[in-house]
């Protein structure tokens, strides 16, 4: 908060407030957002020592399993693994109490910028906020001949905070007060009669899960997590929850494949890659295990988690069902789990660079990295892989139009390098839930103008920097050509041209593409996201809309 603003606050809060009921001015200005997301983390802090237990009872089973038979010892055994199945629903709740109170200090916070930003309009505006939270013209601050003070603008500044922060503590409430009458009722539950397919339509997703009970989606989220871990058109909160009790299995894959690899023997160089890719998938599994531990703001929802191959991984930064705006970045070559926090801190910079602009709105930054990135450039001048990963981006997009509450978030969907074909090949094949894409350091999107990508063409955006060396891949069909003409294949592949052809098709940033277009300093191929550069401000302006 600004001094002024820190400095109105003291003088303006105390008594009942204003717009939002008794006390609200005054207690907004007093909340601690940072104290409920520290009660949250706590909440979810607990899942180990729900953990822990479970493994003493499953200990204390097999010891009486090797010494006790009989009818009694069927008896205890039973009661055992009850014990046991109440503490695999209960982590869940844990999870889920520290959604709603990280989100709840999310909210909170915005609604306190959404008061200092009221405050400093109104001081500099000469309007009075009293200590009601009620607005009116200030005489003192009267100047001969200056403009009308603006009143209504500092009165609904006031008033859309105040109502931001009751609505977040009315939802809060109730979504503590279901997990607390699941508590009190118990979380065993009947499971549900049946499941969607993997692949299922998400709006058919949607449906199954809102027709079920809280109590049948907590048995589902406890006792098959990779079920509803992978779903979309499953809810990002059921989903978080799931993914997160299934980290520790896949970190057990990981292990049990470099156990594998070690206990071959010489090891030749099938085995000395596979180890180091394990090594490098296992540290990005638990850099990323860190991020979901840490605690503060924006939280993260772990949507997807594969350990297969380089590793896969789908993180939002915020909830999606709740944004108001919704980027989902699909980054390029050499993408995998050993790197995804890097990858998404990348969609966490748009994010904040959103939030400066737009303090008081809600982004949600989702890390999208369900597919085979390629590693090699023999791979990366194929387009079976961007291909291949069509529908699932394709289903994860409808998913989140599906699982969102409220008016429709915008989306955006942003592809880097090798990413952004395959986000426009999956919007020129599937169609995308989106309202604008964006394209940076872009090889060709698999089209030759913006309007094959199904969407309007001012909602198509492309940045390429001056000196980002993909400006010099040519079309495949000029390397003959080239080569031909006497240039070797190196110098054929990296000659200059002068036609907008790229290896994938029409270069998205050309205005002949007939999409728009935003400047980028010369930060080279990966630098899109450094502080400083215009690219990272074109790419915030799009996903707000601006």
């Amino acid at each position: 908060m600004s001094a002024s603003a820190r400095h109105a606050s003291e003088r303006h809060a105390g008594t009942p407030g204003a717009s939002a009921g008794i006390g609200g001015y005054a207690r907004l200005w007093a909340a601690d957002p940072a104290g409920w997301a520290a009660a949250g983390t706590a909440w979810r802090g607990l899942t180990g020592l729900v953990d822990r237990r479970s493994a003493e009872l499953a200990g204390a089973a097999g010891a009486l399993r090797a010494g006790w038979t009989g009818a009694a010892a069927g008896a205890a055994g039973g009661r055992i693994a009850a014990f046991r199945a109440d503490l695999a629903a209960l982590a869940p709740a844990l999870i889920e109490a520290d959604q709603v109170l990280t989100e709840l200090a999310g909210r909170l916070s915005r609604a306190r910028a959404g008061l200092a930003e009221a405050v400093a309009l109104a001081e500099a505006g000469g309007v009075r906020i009293d200590r009601r939270g009620r607005v009116s013209a200030d005489p003192a601050g009267a100047r001969p001949g200056a403009p009308a003070p603006p009143v209504a603008r500092v009165a609904a500044a006031v008033t859309a905070a105040l109502a931001l922060a009751d609505g977040a503590d009315r939802e809060a409430a109730g979504r503590l007060d279901e997990l607390t009458a699941a508590a009190r009722a118990g979380w065993v539950a009947p499971p549900p009669p049946w499941r969607p397919a993997p692949g299922a339509d998400p709006s058919t997703v949607r449906s199954w899960w809102a027709g079920l009970t809280p109590a049948q989606r907590r048995w589902l989220v406890a006792r098959e997590p990779d079920l509803v871990g992978r779903l979309d058109g499953v809810p990002a909160a059921a989903r978080d929850q799931a993914n997160r009790l299934l980290v520790d299995r896949r970190r057990e894959v990981l292990l049990a494949e470099r156990r594998r690899l070690l206990g071959r023997w010489p090891h030749g160089p099938v085995e000395t890659a596979g180890l180091a890719r394990v090594g490098a998938t296992l540290a990005g599994l638990d850099a990323l295990t860190a991020r979901l531990a840490g605690g503060g703001q924006p939280r993260a929802y772990l949507l997807g988690l594969d350990p297969g191959g380089e590793g896969r991984a789908i993180v939002a930064l915020g909830d999606p069902d709740r944004a108001d705006r919704v980027l989902t970045y699909v980054p390029g070559m050499t993408a995998g789990l050993a790197d995804a926090t890097g990858e998404l801190g990348r969609a966490g910079r748009v994010q904040a660079r959103c939030a400066a602009l737009d303090p008081t709105g809600a982004t949600a930054a989702v890390l999208w990295l369900d597919y085979d990135a390629p590693d090699f450039l023999h791979e990366a001048v194929l387009p079976d892989q961007a291909r291949d990963a069509g529908p699932a981006l394709h289903r994860f997009q409808e998913g989140l139009r599906a699982t969102h509450d409220g008016p429709p978030a915008r989306q955006t969907v942003l592809g880097h390098s090798y990413g952004s074909l395959v986000v426009g090949s999956a919007a020129r094949d599937h169609g995308l839930a989106a309202d604008a894409l964006v394209f940076v350091g872009s090889p060709g999107v698999g089209v030759d103008r913006a309007d094959g990508l199904r969407l309007p063409s001012g909602e198509v955006w492309a940045s390429t920097a001056p000196d980002d060396a993909i400006r010099l891949a040519p079309a495949p069909d000029e390397l003959p050509r080239r080569v031909l003409r006497g240039l070797s294949p190196l110098a054929a592949v990296l000659t200059a041209r002068d036609d907008h052809e790229l290896w994938f098709g029409h270069d998205p940033a050309d205005p002949g593409f007939g999409g728009r277009t935003f400047p980028s300093g010369r930060y080279g191929h990966t630098g899109y996201w450094e502080h400083g550069n215009p690219a990272l401000d074109g790419m915030a302006r799009v996903v707000l809309g601006r």
